[in-house]
């Protein structure tokens, strides 16, 4: 059971052993795809709690954000104005920094294993990239709004939200996007990356369609309203920092994969999300995606095809997708062969060392995970980061991952010492030889694996000797 566990969670832990042991497996993984809400540890329910962008909304901090932006903006002296700037700047960087530290407190803790790393999977898979404009301020509101509440949802509504959500409007530029001044960026990865696939039966004239719908959809940062002509004054669209303008908008009639789509406004968007969501070439890449992400490099085309029906028959049921795949023979001949990006490897290296006792401080995770290349939220394009062996296996890779294990297997990692002036430290020393070793993870060692833990010469040794093990590069 640990090392189907070890796939539907972000890493097998005693306490997640324990729960699906008494659940049953079949029940277990039922709940994972059905979660009710999250009960979190108290103490990381209260970091969580203690953090900017849970007592404030993004609404409220764009509004104190943009004030300081423009208070910086209007300083006369030169070495004022660049102090004033720089910490507006590291502001952004705070929040951005405290959402990335939710999401692992989350991945390591939350009960709802698989919830979190669907969210994470959507995250990738609809990529925002913090570095550019002000997304580190409206990160945190895109995941916890737009990408959480659908991960196991419907995929169309998964699709819309991220079609309204600020961060992808501006971060794919559709703010300049409007009648008789048309810019593609974001219709070509709706329809490239988000759902069609590259080779889903679209023209280059589909692009350009698409982008005609999607004129008038933007952003709103301010408390102005435009000057909206008064036969159109019912179609204008302001929630939180969402806007439709329809002076924006192009309203001639379009021709959308063969199909027209007449031009009213609002509705084409919608019209046009459930033309690309219920496609089928949208079921076999979103199903291939996910078969890349929980089975192998190449999946069975066998499995995604089933997947895809799956997708198509039940209206786009991201639970009732995974649930085909799951359940299927290629997934169980899988287990123990996929190997772990990054965040994976961390993650599950934390949650296997220290299980529920909670950590204090995320700041040596967020840094080794830069170190690897693989930072929440620093992926530039919009591809998302690759999800496969040949990305992360370098030599280099490795050596880190060496480093990362000898600190976690020490005690050395820094986890349970917080930051600032009056530091809290707590004593954490990894017991990784326990009973889910012995009745568990230690039949899926290799004799070479066993060989080498049998030479450690003490704890500290033992614990990195298992963390930087073959075996647990793989899940």
């Amino acid at each position: 059971m640990s090392n189907a566990l070890n796939r539907i969670s972000w890493g097998v832990a005693s306490s997640t052993m324990q729960q699906a042991e008494a659940l049953g497996y079949q029940r277990y993984l039922e709940q994972q795809l059905h979660p009710g809400a999250a009960r979190l540890p108290e103490q990381v329910q209260a970091q969580i709690a203690a953090m900017t962008i849970s007592q404030r909304t993004v609404e409220q901090l764009n509004q104190e954000l943009e004030q300081r932006r423009k208070d910086a903006d209007a300083i006369a002296n030169d070495d004022e104005k660049k102090t004033a700037q720089q910490a507006y700047q590291q502001e952004l960087n705070r929040l951005a920094r405290e959402s990335a530290t939710r999401s692992l407190l989350r991945a390591l803790y939350s009960p709802n294993q698989l919830q979190e790393q669907m969210t994470w999977f959507w995250m990738n898979h609809f990529n925002v990239h913090q570095g550019k404009s002000n997304i580190r301020l409206l990160v945190s509101d895109y995941e916890e709004k737009a990408i959480r509440p659908h991960a196991l949802g419907k995929f169309r509504d998964l699709l819309s939200a991220t079609l309204h959500h600020p961060a992808m409007i501006r971060y794919l530029d559709n703010e300049q996007n409007a009648v008789n001044r048309i810019n593609e960026n974001y219709a070509r990865e709706l329809m490239e990356l988000h759902t069609l696939g590259v080779n889903g039966g679209y023209s280059q004239r589909d692009v350009q369609e698409m982008a005609r719908i999607l004129t008038g959809v933007g952003v709103n940062m301010g408390s102005n309203t435009p000057n909206v002509k008064k036969e159109l004054q019912g179609q204008y669209v302001h929630q939180g920092l969402f806007e439709f303008n329809p002076n924006r908008h192009d309203y001639g009639n379009k021709q959308l994969m063969g199909q027209t789509i007449r031009g009213r406004g609002p509705a084409e968007v919608d019209e046009a999300i459930d033309k690309l969501s219920r496609h089928p070439a949208t079921a076999h890449f979103v199903s291939r995606k996910l078969a890349v992400y929980f089975v192998a490099d190449e999946p069975p085309a066998a499995l995604v095809e089933a997947m895809a029906q799956t997708f198509l028959k039940t209206d786009g049921d991201i639970a009732a997708t995974l649930q085909t795949m799951f359940a299927s023979p290629e997934f169980t001949q899988s287990l123990g062969r996929k190997f772990k990006d990054p965040v994976h490897y961390v993650v599950s290296a934390v949650r296997l060392a220290y299980d529920d006792k909670v950590i204090l401080n995320a700041g040596p995770m967020l840094n080794w995970l830069n170190r690897m290349g693989e930072p929440l939220y620093g992926r530039q394009t919009p591809d998302g980061y690759p999800l496969t062996e040949a990305s992360w296996a370098s030599p280099g890779q490795m050596n880190t991952r060496f480093e990362i294990a000898k600190a976690i297997g020490s005690g050395n990692a820094g986890l349970f010492k917080t930051d600032g002036p009056q530091p809290q430290e707590r004593a954490a020393f990894p017991q990784l030889s326990n009973a889910l070793y012995y009745q568990s993870l230690q039949k899926t060692l290799s004799p070479a694996t066993r060989q080498v833990l049998d030479q450690a010469s003490s704890p500290q040794e033992w614990n990195t000797f298992l963390l930087s093990s073959p075996e647990l590069m793989h899940r």
